[in-house]
Order: structure tokens, then C-alpha cells, then sequence
């Protein structure tokens, strides 16, 4: 009977063990807005179907300090997760915001010091748990974002056959991240005239962060490749933003830069596309599986 009892209870916590280590959580970690902003990346957090526990952690603003990336880690491994997967909801991978969510999730990357006076600014420091945490890739060139810019700008037009379609970007600073940007919003691009059909799609960014001189050369060059699609369509040209969520560059920045041109804009963003949410989901399965294949190939 003691045999039978012990084999129980050695089992029993086996596959609790088993069910932890198989439990993953997730942290969709953003930039930070204004509260309308953060509400719409907790909403869409919240609809994404992962199997597990899932937390939001914001870089900037005021809701920084009320959603830190390290508090976000402890409650996951509280709820009894094995592994944490962080997925950042950002336009791309190759950014310094980017590189702060390695930095907090343990990876060792050197930040500069404005990213670094950031996460100080917001309370931020890298999590300490015991369980390990992988990053996956941001947007970049998914197919999912690809599908929400087609549709939003089919919100706007349905005859895409006579109209061009500009789609325009935050974009960085740095020479080697524009070109990691520009060839993933070339990609997009595609996908969209893909999914759509316009008969003209384009892609540009406005370097937002850039020093004012830069920015304004930036602006220059998407407003000519603007005119130049009108000119070749007669038709007023579609803009959609390739951003996260509405803030202050769709509803000021944007319509600011592109005053006077024969456009149609909205300044809808990718939230709050649900897709937004299966894309969340995808990053999740994608990294689960490849720790997985890593576990047994290292067996």
C-alpha cells in the first residue's frame, strides 16, 4: 500500500512538473501611447488565444510604469508558466525599442544611453525569473499585417484597379535599420497589391525621430512618390499608415505632412485589426515549436 501511495504521489508531481514546463506565458510588450493608445494593445492581448497566461508590458509613456516588463515576467511565473514568450508588438526587429525587449528579457545587448535613460524614466529592468524567456521577430513582413493594411485601405476604395496605394512608416535613423525597414515594407507592399489589387503600390518612411533637417528630406521624398503615383493615375492616391495604433503621427504629424496632396486617408492603424490578435498567436506557436525542436535536438 506505502508502494502504491508513493508511486502516486511521484507521479502526481511529474506531471505537474510536465503540465509547468509545457505551460508557456506571454508578453506582448508595445511602445506606449496615451490611454486610448494602451487600451487598444490590452484589448487585442486579451483576444489572443495562446494556451496560456498572457501580460502586457509597455516601453514609454504613462502607462510604463503601471505595466513593467519585470512585474509582467513575475506574475507569469507566479501563475505557474515553464517559459515565457515575449512578442513585441512593434513595426520591426531591427530598432533600438526593439533591443530594449531582448535587453529586459536577459539577452546581452548593449543599449545607448537615450534607450537606456528610457527604461530608468519607466522603472524598467530586466526580468529575473527562473524560467526561460525567448523573443520572438516584431511585424516586420507578416502576412497578417499584410492583410490588415489591404484591408484598411479597401475602407477607402474599392476601385483599386484605378487608384495607387502609399503606404508610409515611423522609420529609424540608423542607415543599416532603414534598410532592414524599407526591404520588410517592400515585402508588405507586395503582399498588399497581392491581396488588393491596386495598381500601384509604394512605401516610404518619415523618420519621425530623425533631427528636423532629416525628417523634412524624408517627408519630401514620400510626397513625391505620391505625386508621381497621381500623376501616373489621375486618381487620388490611398495612404495607410504602417503603425501600430492611433496617436499623435495619424492624427497630426501625418495629415500635417501631407497636406495638400490628392490623397485618401483615414489614419486607421493595424489596431484594432483582430488579425492582430492571431498574429500574437502565431509568434507564440512558431516560438513554442522552436524551443521544442531545440529541447530534443539537444537530448
Amino acid at each position: 500500500m506505502r508502494r502504491s501511495i508513493l508511486f502516486t504521489i511521484v507521479i502526481a508531481v511529474f506531471a505537474c512538473g510536465t503540465a509547468a514546463a509545457q505551460t508557456v506565458g506571454t508578453i506582448v510588450v508595445a511602445h506606449g501611447g496615451d490611454d486610448g493608445w494602451n487600451r487598444q494593445v490590452i484589448d487585442i492581448a486579451a483576444r489572443a488565444k495562446t494556451g496560456g497566461p498572457i501580460e502586457v508590458a509597455f516601453l514609454m509613456g504613462p502607462g510604463a510604469s503601471s505595466y513593467r516588463f519585470q512585474d509582467a515576467a513575475q506574475k507569469l511565473v507566479k501563475a505557474g508558466v515553464g517559459q515565457i514568450v515575449v512578442v513585441p508588438l512593434l513595426i520591426s526587429s531591427s530598432s533600438g525599442h526593439y533591443d530594449q525587449i531582448r535587453y529586459l528579457a536577459g539577452a546581452a545587448v548593449k543599449l545607448d544611453d537615450v534607450m537606456m535613460h528610457h527604461l530608468h524614466m519607466a522603472g524598467l529592468e530586466p526580468a529575473k525569473v527562473n524560467v526561460p524567456m525567448r523573443v520572438t521577430r516584431a511585424i516586420d513582413d507578416s502576412p497578417a499585417a499584410a492583410r490588415v493594411l489591404a484591408e484598411r485601405a479597401l475602407e477607402l476604395t474599392r476601385n483599386t484597379a484605378a487608384h495607387a496605394l502609399f503606404i508610409v512608416g515611423h522609420g529609424p535613423n540608423e542607415p543599416e535599420q532603414f534598410a532592414f525597414w524599407m526591404k520588410n515594407l517592400r515585402t508588405l507592399a507586395d503582399s498588399v497589391q497581392s491581396f488588393s489589387g491596386f495598381a500601384d503600390v509604394r512605401t516610404g518612411v518619415i523618420q519621425d525621430d530623425a533631427p528636423a533637417e532629416v525628417r523634412a528630406e524624408a517627408v519630401k521624398r514620400v510626397r513625391d512618390l505620391i505625386e508621381l503615383q497621381h500623376a501616373a493615375t489621375k486618381q487620388p492616391v490611398v495612404v495607410v499608415p504602417a503603425l501600430i495604433s492611433k496617436g499623435s503621427i495619424t492624427k497630426e504629424k501625418l495629415p500635417r505632412d501631407l497636406a495638400g496632396l490628392p490623397i485618401l486617408f483615414s489614419g486607421e492603424a493595424l489596431l484594432p485589426h483582430p488579425l492582430l490578435a492571431k498574429w500574437i498567436e502565431e509568434r507564440v506557436a512558431d516560438a513554442s515549436a522552436t524551443a521544442l525542436r531545440q529541447d530534443h535536438s539537444s537530448r
